[in-house]
């Protein structure tokens, strides 16, 4: 059954001189216009705070001030409407906030504007808790040299500007054509048989490449079901970690058995040495010369080649699982919380600083939400489906043959020991087999959707005033041991164990 769903193709370009500094003007064109609307915004934003401060230096309580005061926030149809009134024009000498408007396509500040709308939007959710994840900040201008340098163009799907010129050039309305590193065979075969219309495309600079993502209308078959393969191998639970990449409650290949633990290809370790020699070289630059506007690239280049292999790892591994097996299931991890700092506060100083800095950096290197992220949408493609297993079951510390927990287990203890019915496993294969027997397939709260309690916001978080950073609590992982067994636990010792050959759990 045909199904219309939104993807995108994402092309490497291959341009001019000419076309990188048209590029680069583009955005910062879209840059500006991002500006330009949060200045709109901030100012009735902070007029409205002034009146609300003298209503109650007026003897007004702030509740009831708040109420009174009425001060509209420009959205980008009055921002649009405002800048046709104001921007001039330098082809007629006509002077205002911006008279190179026609250099570059309108819909650069079109799109930026609407942008500048999500980023006041998503602080205003996340300020009354109706948006999940980790909190969003108030709206920052843009940087040239901090800020990415990106744009977005729409067009007339009916008489479409944004389009593909044989396999390997892309025609961006008024830009003109880019060539491209990549192939563009598929997105033109779905064109060409009329199941895909082209809606907008994202061009952004990462590194020292420039890359357009097409966001494409595809009429896409959906499976309702997974297919008699994925049938036969059934739920796979998925342990993430640093020490592995992955670890499996059942090997990716069922012939070899050594493919239930996932290597950690670590990245951002194997490029350590080039960058911190590129790093060294970059403060040794003065600041504004043109020595260390290069030593800057060269950086940048570094780590954005660190993301693009990430990334690549990541897309294999999840289109992997999603076409092997039936269902997928994950930890719902607190990444921010996993990845918090030790350092503690003046009264109370963190200790092993800078271990755990170590350990944040190995964690965020294995990027466990975009894992989760990935396997959300290629589950649903490939007939799979996404199971996600409570974020306070203790999946290290219980045994996964008879149930019973070790609270005293550390990081340290790299393999499970149970006392009770004296299984002996790797503790992430441990930890894999209980994800997959105990996870749902029913997605957590969406944001928005209430579950929570009136006292709780779509971050199942209490809505509190922020703490002091001097009366905040250290980061800790939460993990609910249960009560303790009958007999006491101990630490491994993974030297005296014998070589366990993997077979099938009986809870499966």
């Amino acid at each position: 059954m045909k199904t219309e769903v939104l993807r995108a193709f994402r092309f490497t370009l291959d341009p001019t001189e000419k076309q990188l500094g048209d590029l680069a003007r583009y955005a910062g064109s879209a840059r500006w216009a991002f500006n330009h609307a949060l200045a709109a915004k901030t100012a009735a934003h902070q007029a409205w705070r002034a009146e609300v401060d003298a209503l109650v230096a007026a003897g007004t309580t702030e509740a009831v001030a708040r109420k009174q005061v009425k001060v509209p926030t420009p959205n980008s149809a009055t921002v649009q409407k405002n800048w046709y009134e104001t921007r001039g024009d330098s082809r007629t000498g006509t002077d205002g906030i911006c008279p190179w408007w026609h250099e570059v396509n309108a819909y650069c500040f079109q799109s930026a504007f609407r942008d500048a709308d999500a980023a006041w939007k998503n602080w205003l959710d996340s300020l009354k808790g109706a948006r999940a994840g980790r909190r969003v900040g108030y709206p920052r201008f843009k940087k040239k040299g901090r800020s990415r340098d990106s744009f977005r163009l729409h067009h007339d799907v009916k008489a479409p500007g944004i389009r593909l010129v044989g396999y390997r050039r892309l025609r961006l309305p008024k830009f003109g054509e880019v060539r491209l590193h990549d192939s563009g065979k598929r997105l033109a075969r779905l064109i060409g048989k009329g199941e895909a219309i082209i809606q907008s495309v994202t061009v952004t600079r990462g590194g020292h490449r420039w890359y357009a993502s097409v966001l494409v209308k595809v009429q896409q078959d959906l499976p309702e079901k997974p297919t008699r393969r994925q049938a036969e191998r059934g739920t796979v639970g998925v342990d993430l970690g640093v020490k592995v990449l992955a670890a499996l409650s059942q090997p990716l290949h069922s012939d070899d058995p050594a493919t239930a633990l996932v290597a950690n290809p670590r990245h951002l370790q194997t490029a350590a040495r080039r960058l911190a020699k590129a790093q060294r070289a970059l403060a040794r630059t003065q600041k504004g010369s043109a020595r260390r506007e290069k030593a800057k690239r060269r950086v940048g280049r570094l780590h954005h080649e660190v993301a693009v292999r990430r990334a690549g790892t990541i897309h294999q591994l999840a289109k992997q699982l999603a076409t092997t097996f039936a269902v997928v299931a994950v930890e719902d991890l607190n990444v921010a919380g996993m990845t918090a700092s030790a350092r503690g506060t003046v009264d109370k100083p963190g200790r092993k600083v800078r271990q755990k800095a170590g350990l944040n950096r190995s964690i965020l290197d294995v990027s466990p939400a975009e894992v989760r992220r990935q396997l959300t949408y290629k589950t649903s493609w490939y007939g799979s489906k996404l199971a996600v297993l409570d974020r306070w079951f203790p999946s290290s510390k219980t045994c996964s043959a008879c149930g019973w927990q070790n609270p005293h287990l550390t990081l340290a203890d790299r393999t499970y020991h149970c006392r009770h019915c004296g299984l002996t496993l790797d503790r992430d294969l441990n930890a894999a087999r209980n994800i997959a027997a105990h996870a749902s397939t029913t997605p957590p709260t969406a944001p928005g959707r209430g579950v929570a309690s009136p006292k709780e916001d779509a971050r199942r978080a209490h809505v509190s005033p922020p703490i002091p950073r001097d009366r905040r609590q250290s980061a800790m992982k939460r993990e609910d041991s249960g009560p303790p067994g009958p007999l006491p636990p101990q630490r491994s010792d993974p030297l005296a164990l014998p070589q366990v050959a993997y077979h099938q759990p009986s809870l499966f």
